[in-house]
């Protein structure tokens, strides 16, 4: 197989915040490059959804609940630390 070179021209942000989530994985952005490629190939397809997902009505119903909790003046906590505290004293 020979190797051949693909320059994108691409915003710098975009660049570096796709990065981090790939680091997250353990890629860099060749290799998710090489991947996405062998999935469309592999798949005969584009690998992504360009589809708006909605909520389904459940998560609409957990979604208001919590506002309704919330909007009750329920205690917020920055980390678990704090809220086990609290459950402590």
């Amino acid at each position: 197989m020979a190797a051949s070179t693909l320059t994108i021209r691409i915003d710098k942000d975009l660049k570096e915040r796709a990065s981090e989530v790939l680091e997250h994985y353990g890629l860099d952005l060749s290799t998710a490059t090489r991947a996405f490629f062998t999935q469309i190939v592999n798949t005969n397809a584009v690998p992504l959804s360009f589809d708006y997902e909605e909520p389904n009505e459940e998560s609409m119903q957990a979604i208001r609940e919590t506002e309704a909790i919330f909007a009750s003046g329920a205690r917020r906590f920055k980390s678990a630390d704090e809220l086990f505290a609290a459950l402590e004293a």
